[in-house]
């Protein structure tokens, strides 16, 4: 019988959680930064908004390797933790653009949704299917 409320069922939710969210982050950074922007132009733009350009390469690497621990559910609460400056800057950014992403430049609400997941995802850990559960990177 399915429980909702056993722990099996619950680290279920977190691996979910987790790997979704390093899906995202891989997306960010390797499809969207790399093979669509190119890394030309995505430093191109980041120098546009008053970002250094190499600062594209550090975001891409940090949205990949980050992405990658995330999947593989290792140091999960530190990725998660080491994720929200990228995404405080792209809430930044996208700020005064207002609230919808499908506004022209995007909205500000799905860096802020990311930001709160990967809250979420440091508070609760790396849930089942995680390569390394320890107490403090889980």
């Amino acid at each position: 019988m399915f429980d909702p409320t056993s722990p099996a069922v619950r680290d279920y939710g977190i691996a979910l959680l987790r790997i979704a969210l390093g899906i995202m982050f891989l997306a960010h950074g390797l499809l969207l930064k790399v093979f669509v922007f190119t890394m030309a132009g995505t430093a191109a733009f980041f120098e546009t908004i008053g970002f250094p350009g190499w600062l594209a390469w550090a975001t891409m690497l940090a949205e990949t390797a980050g992405g990658l621990l995330l999947i593989a559910g290792i140091g999960t609460r530190i990725v998660a933790l080491a994720m929200t400056p990228i995404l405080l800057g792209a809430w930044y950014v996208h700020a005064g653009n207002g609230w919808v992403f499908s506004a022209p430049n995007g909205g500000w609400e799905y860096p802020a949704y990311l930001l709160v997941l990967c809250v979420a995802q440091m508070l609760l850990g790396s849930g089942a299917f995680s390569l390394r559960r320890s107490t403090i990177g889980a």
